[in-house]
């Protein structure tokens, strides 16, 4: 049994780096495709449900972007890593409480799911209090889905108006999840025609299955786990 432990992380090491590889080789030729550079879109591997060990060899091959999507897990795990690894960068792309908030400030350097009056409330006043520059993104229900979190289209110019004029927020870009039975392309366009009229520059849009129509419609950042990590 003892013999079988270090191959198995070597296999998860492998199927790590080779799943790392894939992914940028895909972003570039996608970058290509649309006429955009590289350095336009930001890869964030979705690091969530995994552990260190398996975490750590995307780390050394260079990857330092991550997101996660609950604060337990990431205060569970990556103070050490950030350590070990400097030059780290942390996106929160799930569902945040309000209550957590001074726990997401200061261990994120970007939260993706700005969705609610109360949230806003509560980042603007942590936000302040530590100090930190950390990157919003508007989180949208492009599909008006009722078990998934986001701010309705219809609401989302209201809504930033409000992040800015009543709390005091920088929003720096827009989030959305695509319903999965639908084409994501109409979403993705949605998303950045509401961005571009209310002037942020920034899409996180795209994740392991549609990234590429992402970055053809836009996407600055895009968020892969599976194709990376391999399923969880």
């Amino acid at each position: 049994m003892a013999a079988k432990a270090p191959r198995r992380a070597a296999s998860c090491e492998r199927l790590a780096m080779s799943g790392l590889a894939e992914v940028e080789r895909q972003i570039a030729r996608a970058c290509a495709e649309a006429g955009r550079a590289r350095a336009a879109v930001t890869l964030i591997a979705v690091s969530k449900t995994f552990e260190a060990d398996g975490i750590s060899p995307v780390l050394q091959a260079g990857q330092r972007v991550f997101g996660e999507n609950r604060v337990q897990e990431a205060r569970a795990k990556w103070p050490a890593l950030t350590a070990a690894y400097p030059g780290v960068e942390l996106h929160l792309i799930g569902p945040l409480q309000s209550n957590k908030a001074k726990e997401a400030v200061a261990l994120f350097d970007a939260i993706h799911s700005v969705d609610r009056p109360s949230l806003c409330q509560a980042l603007a006043k942590e936000i302040a209090a530590q100090s930190r520059a950390v990157e919003l993104f508007v989180q949208l229900n492009t599909g008006e889905e009722p078990q998934k979190a986001g701010v309705a289209p219809a609401d989302a110019d209201g809504f930033i108006k409000a992040c800015r004029d009543s709390y005091g927020l920088t929003i720096a870009g827009l989030m959305c999840i695509p319903p999965v039975d639908q084409a994501p392309a109409p979403h993705f366009a949605l998303t950045a025609k509401i961005a571009a009229r209310n002037g942020l520059s920034k899409l996180s849009m795209g994740m392991s299955a549609d990234f590429a129509v992402a970055i053809a419609f836009g996407a600055t950042h895009v968020r892969v786990g599976s194709a990376i990590f391999g399923h969880r």
